[in-house]
């Protein structure tokens, strides 16, 4: 990936099928951080992981002396640190807002997704399909309201989105076109065209969807 560049002070260490993963990726291609990406396997993790984080779980970015293993305070951190662009608003009001938002993605939608990449029951997996699916089309119509998700400029939201959208289609769900959801498809495309964005997808990730930038 365009990201992975000379060896550097700062390692990621990545489950290249994860959205949690994923989203930080995104962090690091958008500020253009130089930093060692190295795909892991989650149920085979290196001592080196296992020794910095307790919860042995990914993933993991270390800078130097400083080990962070929960994926919003590995992106804030990136975004104080790398602060152009910045990827949260200036004001206090907002950033709360956009805090929100990222609290509500991850209460909402993300055990959902576990669920789907889980290989649970099939039943489990297509009622999970249907309350995301259900989810998105509910909301889609906002999208025609500013560019990004309620926001003028790419923020630290859409990071945490944009892998849950890339990987609809993998877990079997199609949104159609219609006059309802035409916002949130026209949203996707403009994330998945995104340099940073395309920089970011692990090789199984641009399996998910192989012929996307062929069109």
């Amino acid at each position: 990936m365009a990201v992975v560049a000379k060896r550097s002070s700062m390692t990621y260490f990545s489950d290249g099928s994860d959205h949690y993963s994923h989203r930080v990726r995104i962090v690091l291609a958008e500020k253009g951080v130089t930093a060692d990406i190295l795909e892991v396997d989650p149920l085979n993790l290196p001592e080196e992981v296992q020794e910095i984080n307790p919860y042995g779980s990914l993933p993991v970015l270390l800078d130097r002396e400083l080990a962070l293993y929960e994926t919003h305070v590995m992106m804030e951190y990136l975004d104080e640190r790398f602060p152009h662009p910045p990827l949260l608003p200036v004001y206090p009001v907002a950033r709360a807002e956009s805090r929100q938002f990222m609290y509500r993605i991850e209460t909402d939608w993300c055990p959902l997704v576990k669920t789907l990449s889980s290989g649970k029951a099939k039943d489990a997996c297509a009622a999970a399909a249907k309350e995301l699916k259900d989810g998105l089309v509910t909301i889609a119509p906002i999208f025609a309201e500013k560019p990004f998700f309620m926001s003028e400029e790419f923020s630290l939201v859409d990071c945490c989105l944009a892998p849950i959208l890339w990987r609809l289609e993998a877990f079997g769900i199609k949104i159609p076109r219609t006059r309802q959801t035409a916002a949130l498809l026209d949203y996707m495309e403009r994330l998945f065209d995104r340099d940073s964005f395309r920089e970011s997808l692990s090789e199984a990730e641009r399996e998910m969807r192989p012929s996307y930038y062929s069109k």
